[in-house]
């Protein structure tokens, strides 16, 4: 199946559109920290404690973060959760290395590992991971479905993931603040900011054309997981999905 925001891209390219996120997360890794957690007042590390949250009873002991860019969600995991081990995955090479310069920083390297992998073609045998987690990452994908895939495979039976991805608000007058500030603020602050228009101009098209939530809650279904949770946070500006394989 296909969906909207799959055709949105960063760049007017021949590129398809996993090579055009990979070059523009590159381009933007040396600000991207500053401006996720400007650009959403803070939110982006609340939203990351939902998630964990629901994972905290089960106590996975090895875990996969999947588009784990600079590596915010990997730490703060292996800090609440104390796994055993985590393996972040992204194609941007870029974004891995603030993530090394991060965990090497805390003291985290040999807990938290980093490996530049596509979603839809990761390199682990089934069922390899007690956890699988992705913060703002399923709305990048080439093929949502095939990445979906992909994490139910290497997932252990049993096992779980927990989505975090960002939403348009559906109620008034959140839906038309949201609308104002994706619109100008957002895209001004991000091409001053990480000297790249089209990176944050891609953010508002590609949260626009994400599917809604019931879409979404489908293909994990789809996908092999069930007893899917789907839960709005601060009106609609994300949307949290835990499901079980």
């Amino acid at each position: 199946m296909s969906y909207a925001q799959e055709k949105i891209l960063p760049y007017s390219s021949s590129m398809d559109k996993t090579h055009q996120v990979e070059d523009m997360f590159n381009k933007i890794a040396h600000s991207y920290d500053k401006l996720n957690h400007q650009l959403s007042f803070g939110l982006d590390r609340l939203w990351r404690k939902v998630a964990i949250k629901h994972l905290k009873e089960f106590s996975p002991k090895r875990i996969l973060d999947v588009a784990t860019g600079t590596g915010d969600f990997a730490i703060e995991v292996a800090r609440c959760l104390k796994p055993q081990e985590i393996i972040g995955i992204d194609i941007s090479s870029g974004m891995m290395k603030k993530a090394e310069e991060k965990t090497r920083k805390l003291g985290m390297e040999d807990k938290i590992k980093f490996s530049r992998q596509d979603s839809e073609h990761l390199a682990f045998e089934d069922e390899s991971f007690d956890a699988i987690t992705v913060a703002f990452g399923i709305r990048n994908f080439q093929h949502m479905d095939l990445a979906l895939n992909e994490m139910s495979r290497v997932l252990k039976t049993g096992g779980h993931v927990s989505i975090l991805e960002l939403s348009t608000p559906k109620r008034f007058p959140f839906k038309q603040l949201f609308w104002a500030y994706s619109h100008s603020a957002l895209p001004l602050y991000g091409k001053i900011v990480s000297k790249d228009p089209g990176a944050y101009s891609y953010l508002t098209n590609s949260i626009e054309a994400f599917p809604k939530s019931e879409t979404v809650a489908r293909a994990l279904n789809r996908a092999g997981f069930k007893e899917t949770l789907v839960k709005s946070l601060t009106f609609g500006v994300c949307t949290f999905y835990f499901a079980t394989k």
